[in-house]
């Protein structure tokens, strides 16, 4: 099964991107909604995907997460989107991840 397309889920959420990264591992377009912009990103295979979030988790925030793309936006957007384009809705922190180690307080 082929991955959706940057330009397939924009269009379901009611954009057209820009698309703002193309590389072997992702591709990456920007959208603006009501003022507020946000991120369409897909993967050829999901370990990119997983590698991807977990690198996102530094920065913390809400993802609407499917099979191999994610979109970054505010939790409203991602709660509006979501019974459009399915997935599920993942809280990524560096504060739930530090408080996963050992001695950490």
């Amino acid at each position: 099964m082929a991955p959706a397309k940057v330009e397939v889920i924009a269009g379901l959420t009611g954009c057209t991107a820009s698309i703002r990264i193309e590389a072997a591992e992702l591709r990456q377009g920007v959208c603006q909604a009501e003022g507020a912009g946000y991120l369409t990103t897909t993967f050829p295979e999901e370990r990119h995907k997983e590698t991807w979030l977990d690198a996102a988790a530094i920065y913390g925030g809400r993802y609407l997460v499917g099979s191999r793309w994610a979109v970054s936006a505010q939790p409203e957007l991602l709660t509006r989107f979501q019974p459009k384009l399915g997935g599920e809705i993942r809280e990524l922190g560096a504060a739930a991840a530090s408080s996963a180690a050992p001695g950490a307080s």
